[in-house]
């Protein structure tokens, strides 16, 4: 978890000027996605996080 928070802030809260705290606060939802779907993690060998939930869109019933 300890992680995470670092990342977040690093990438997300403090990665950029935002000129307000709801500017900040709309780039989350895009930045989850991004973490989630998008960035390798070296712990997962490279593969996004998201890789590691079975059926995640739903799809499989």
């Amino acid at each position: 978890m300890e992680r995470f928070n670092r990342i977040m802030l690093e990438e997300w809260a403090y990665a950029r000027v935002h000129t307000s705290e709801t500017e900040r606060r709309a780039a989350l939802p895009g930045w989850l996605h991004t973490y989630n779907h998008q960035r390798c993690h070296t712990a997962l060998g490279g593969h996004p996080s998201a890789s590691r939930v079975p059926n995640l869109t739903g799809q499989n019933n």
